[in-house]
């Protein structure tokens, strides 16, 4: 049986954060998106995750993607909040721009695998709409 705090719990929405994590390519100095595969959900998305309790936003958003990219990032502009349902319940994931920093790449059990694509290749792979229409906040042309 649950409790009413059970039932209030499933009603709150889940709050995550994340960015839209970018550099400079090394090679050619063009905009690189960098994106973050999944194994559990084999997908590609941009790096989030769930807000630790009491977390500040963009403190974990800057957690989450060195945890999932291994990279620091300097936080720009903040970018639309997406909402969606996860397993009968709301999510909300609050979005950063986001310039990548010095870091390296280990791939983990929660991401195995990361890309550095050009903004019209990212778009391409990324699994979900909703992730694709956060490239278009950054004012660049991706299409």
């Amino acid at each position: 049986m649950t409790s009413p705090t059970d039932d209030r719990d499933r009603d709150r929405p889940v709050q995550a954060a994340g960015c839209v994590l970018w550099r400079r390519s090394p090679a050619t100095g063009e905009l690189e998106i960098c994106l973050v595969h999944r194994p559990k959900y084999d997908d590609w998305s941009h790096p989030k995750g769930k807000l630790k309790r009491t977390e500040d936003p963009l403190a974990g958003a800057l957690r989450e993607v060195e945890e999932e990219t291994g990279y620091r990032a300097t936080p720009g502009a903040e970018l639309s909040t997406v909402r969606y349902m996860v397993d009968a319940r709301p999510k909300e994931v609050r979005y950063w721009a986001a310039e990548a920093g010095p870091g390296t790449f280990v791939p983990g059990t929660e991401v195995d695998r990361i890309a550095w694509l050009t903004p019209e290749a990212a778009r391409r792979r990324l699994t979900q709409p909703r992730d694709r229409a956060l490239l278009d906040e950054l004012g660049i042309p991706t299409r």
